[in-house]
């Protein structure tokens, strides 16, 4: 009887139009005014009911919640910068690996496509192999083939800045709603694009982008043809880095150990219990993760060897957390979008936390039209930048003689004291140096643990530092 009435439920739904399928089109009206959305005679107001964001490639879903941000053992480096606080986090998107070779390659690979001879934009996006090269070992294999030879395709990109992870999520966003338009037969690819005329989400949704229309533009209710909006919600939001929160609290994927809102288990790794190695029979004594098990031993002993990588191992090794996503702890660290303080945990919000906000707009020129760069991007300027919000004050400084806030023209530098070249103690923080997690290959187990954090220079890299891409949710945190 239940399911019958439910059948009944969505056929009157679905006769009725109410928009339960992503729906909105004529025959709806207006609850403020009776007027019918999308009908000529009222005017086409437009009305898009129902919607539910479609995950973007590579993506899986991360249903949001509250969880205990930070420290969850000793902190044995003594930064007192991880105590534990209650956060929320609300429903986004994460790669469900880490972003491979053969992803990088493809970005890559477009950049010498569009810009055939524009060696500095293409090299600003390689990753530095050079950095495999060590005085004291013979490393010179992989600064030649880690990122280009087919052998490792699949593992883990490193060497990249946290610079050029965020070029690759804006390029990488502009792919996939250029594919989404192009499905939709809204446009045809084009393979001749280049210069200032090269698809961006931002130029097509600002009418600058002249691309090449498919067969099925995007017709308004009296026939007439568009470009797309935001407002159809077509195309997907930007990926980006995720947080230091996002990333954590996907790390731990609770989900799994929860018994309505009561949390059974806390977790010290991605998975449950204290243990490196699987407890399973049929896995018995298998390493959970790639690491370090202790000094010179990278991956075992031959016959046996204990997580089966010498250095990083391919994305899709070992087994995933609750949520589906895999290495979180071991492989490769991951840059996340944070700017690194000691005292973020007392300043955040407890919803979404999250240090390093930088507030733009787009560049208008005289004639009011926004202006673009030699790539075509919309160009943005700095409205508000509040990396430094709550942390300009005198307590903050590092020394002990003078008033930091009374002075004009103070950065961060001032007040953290940065190395002078002469000798002088650097703190080594600024508003280019961002937080990274997760562990590696090469590191210690104390570093698997999602609570822990490090930071480096944004412009910088390291043979054991990768990425993945995160996406905003839209709408409910888990659907109506």
């Amino acid at each position: 009887m239940k399911l019958r009435t439910l059948l009944l439920l969505f056929l009157a739904a679905f006769v009725s139009g109410c928009g339960l399928f992503g729906g909105g089109g004529r025959g709806e009206s207006s609850r403020t005014t009776g007027w019918e959305y999308n009908a000529e005679e009222t005017g086409n107001i437009p009305y898009v009911s129902g919607y539910e964001q479609e995950p973007g490639p590579g993506l899986v879903f991360i249903q949001g919640g509250t969880f205990t941000m930070g420290r969850v053992e000793e902190d044995v480096m003594y930064r007192w910068d991880n105590h534990p606080r209650r956060v929320t986090v609300a429903s986004f998107y994460m790669d469900e690996t880490e972003v491979s070779n053969q992803d990088y390659r493809e970005y890559v690979h477009w950049l010498n496509r569009v810009y055939p001879g524009d060696r500095q934009k293409i090299n600003s996006a390689l990753p530095d192999t050079t950095l495999w090269r060590s005085e004291l070992a013979y490393n010179e294999p992989y600064v030649t083939n880690y990122f280009r030879h087919p052998a490792y395709t699949d593992y883990p990109v490193v060497g990249v800045t946290w610079e050029q992870a965020n070029a690759y999520c804006e390029w990488r966003t502009d792919r996939v709603n250029e594919q989404i338009l192009v499905s939709r037969g809204v446009l045809q690819h084009d393979n001749a694009q280049n210069g200032e005329n090269v698809f961006t989400t931002n130029t097509y949704l600002t009418g600058l982008y002249d691309g090449t229309a498919g067969e099925k533009p995007q017709e308004n209710p009296d026939g007439t043809t568009r470009r797309v909006k935001w407002e159809d919600g077509l195309m997907l939001p930007t990926y980006r880095l995720p947080t230091e929160a996002e990333w954590e609290y996907a790390a731990y994927g609770l989900i799994g150990n929860t018994d309505g809102e009561l949390l059974t288990d806390r977790k010290m790794y991605p998975w449950n219990g204290a243990y490196l190695r699987e407890d399973s029979r049929k896995e018995k004594g298998r390493l959970k993760a790639n690491f370090v098990r202790g000094r010179g031993d990278m991956m075992g002993m031959a016959g046996a060897l204990n997580d089966n990588a010498d250095i990083s191992a391919p994305v899709f090794s070992y087994d995933p957390n609750d949520y589906g996503l895999y290495c979180m702890s071991g492989n490769v660290n991951e840059w996340v979008a944070d700017v690194y303080r000691p005292l973020s945990f007392v300043d955040v919000e407890e919803f979404q936390p999250f240090r390093g906000n930088v507030v733009t707009e787009y560049r208008r020129g005289a004639d009011g039209g926004f202006v673009r760069d030699q790539y075509g991007r919309l160009v943005q300027d700095t409205i508000a930048d509040y990396r430094n919000f709550r942390d300009g004050n005198a307590n903050s400084q590092m020394v002990e003689s003078g008033n930091w806030n009374s002075e004009e023209g103070r950065t961060t530098k001032d007040m953290y004291i940065q190395y002078d070249g002469t000798g002088n103690f650097s703190s080594l923080i600024s508003d280019e140096v961002r937080v990274y997690k997760g562990g590696s290959w090469k590191d210690r187990p104390y570093w698997l643990v999602p609570g822990t954090r490090r930071y480096l220079e944004q412009a910088k890299a390291q043979d054991d530092l990768g990425f993945r891409c995160a996406m905003t949710r839209v709408g409910s945190p888990q659907g109506f």
